[in-house]
């Protein structure tokens, strides 16, 4: 019997403030409160909350036939509790259905697997800490940021105790095989990988509202027939997402309401097929192959690689500038130095630098708040310059017998 597993990412980034050349060294506030607070609020009035109540209704009616899961990024757990804590409520009542999976990821939701194992491993642990004490589960399924995957990042993810991982079914990893099919890493082949299904999840995800697709409009009834299309000997079908998709990205005035409260009850009732989370599929299926991957992967644009946010020498800089600091911001261990210097690791401050406008362009427009990415560039920039003179003030104020020992940086393949 073949599953869907129904995924959404949850994340918010803390957005900086309009930070010019004239304010380094004087103003040390780098966040845009009320941008942050306005954004959280609007997206948790038009997403969050109807989607959550739609969700929960789909659950009392269809009960265990219908699972969901869900990664929640740090950023966006510290927004809710500032913000909106309706929203937070509201994921503990989907938590208390014991039909939701919530799966754990960077804290910061951040690019960190790719330079620091060290901190990569603490942010890990502490969003893993922080879903237990609100959610009551201790996850058991990994998922990077922007599902980024390679052998080596596997090897620290299992390595940490997860046994399932899920990540991008991209084409040129797989190259004739399915991504309908569960698959284990090449160098830890106890770590179980899930794919997504890019094509059908990006029909809900970009094209639902899109007049000129021709399939549009995309009906439940629609939906439904193209998954049981699929191939009987495929075991299940990765739906991964943005949550943000219903009511914000796709706006209520679509429809997107509509589809999410028909597919699931339609695919029960005229399917074979149920719904199921990473953690039952991976108590269920075995692995089929192994899946090598050298160089690392991502769900982002039709490379599915990291060039959109370190394809150019403006990211590159920043992201290598931002971690030169991390040995000196360690050592000062202070609670706000720290938050500070986390919430600037956020892979969205390095998406708004990316300069490709070619095929993604109008995706990277859309979500970014910059007018170039060299506005973009500047802007983080003079708020790093500034911070890494306090950082740089504070170190050199501590007695260097408690200086640390330098720490070796993880060196990945890139292509």
């Amino acid at each position: 019997m073949k599953s869907v597993c129904l995924y959404f990412q949850i994340h918010q980034p803390f957005r900086l403030r309009t930070y010019r050349f004239f304010d380094i060294g004087k103003n040390h506030d780098y966040f845009d409160d009320y941008a942050n607070r306005f954004i959280m609020q609007q997206v948790a009035e038009k997403c969050y909350l109807p989607a959550n109540t739609l969700l929960l209704d789909l659950i009392e009616s269809l009960g265990k036939n219908f699972k969901v899961s869900f990664s929640i990024s740090g950023m966006a757990l510290d927004q809710f509790e500032l913000y909106a804590p309706k929203v937070l409520d509201s994921f503990k009542e989907l938590a208390d259905t014991g039909c939701v999976e919530f799966l754990t990821e960077t804290h910061a939701h951040s690019l960190v697997s790719l330079k620091s194992k060290s901190e990569f491993i603490n942010q890990v642990k502490i969003h893993a800490g922080r879903i237990e004490s609100l959610f009551g589960q201790k996850p058991v399924t990994f998922r990077n940021t922007e599902l980024i995957y390679s052998n080596e990042i596997g090897d620290m993810v299992f390595d940490m105790g997860y046994r399932t991982m899920i990540t991008e079914g991209a084409k040129h990893i797989l190259g004739w095989k399915s991504n309908n099919r569960m698959y284990c890493s090449a160098t830890s082949p106890k770590l179980k990988l899930l794919l997504k299904n890019f094509q059908l999840s990006d029909d809900i995800a970009f094209r639902f509202s899109e007049q000129r697709w021709n399939e549009w409009p995309l009906t439940a009834e629609k939906y439904v027939g193209w998954l049981s299309s699929i191939d009987s000997k495929d075991e299940v079908i990765n739906l991964f997402m943005d949550y943000e998709t219903f009511g914000e990205h796709q706006w209520e005035e679509t429809g997107i309401f509509d589809f999410l409260k028909a597919f699931p009850p339609l695919l029960i009732k005229k399917t074979k097929m149920r719904f199921r989370t990473p953690a039952e599929l991976s108590s269920k299926l075995q692995p089929v192959s192994p899946l090598q991957v050298p160089y690392p992967i991502s769900w982002a644009d039709e490379e599915r690689d990291l060039t959109a946010w370190l394809g150019n020498e403006l990211q590159d800089e920043a992201f290598s500038k931002l971690y030169d600091i991390e040995d000196k911001v360690l050592t000062l261990n202070d609670p706000d130095i720290l938050q500070q210097w986390r919430y600037l690791q956020t892979s969205d401050h390095f998406y708004y630098m990316c300069t490709k406008w070619f095929s993604d362009g109008i995706v990277h427009r859309y979500f970014n708040p910059y007018t170039s990415p060299y506005d973009a560039f500047i802007n983080y920039m003079n708020v790093l310059s500034d911070f890494t003179l306090v950082v740089e003030d504070k170190y050199a104020a501590i007695p260097k017998d408690k200086t640390p020992v330098k720490r070796k940086n993880l060196k990945h393949k890139t292509l």
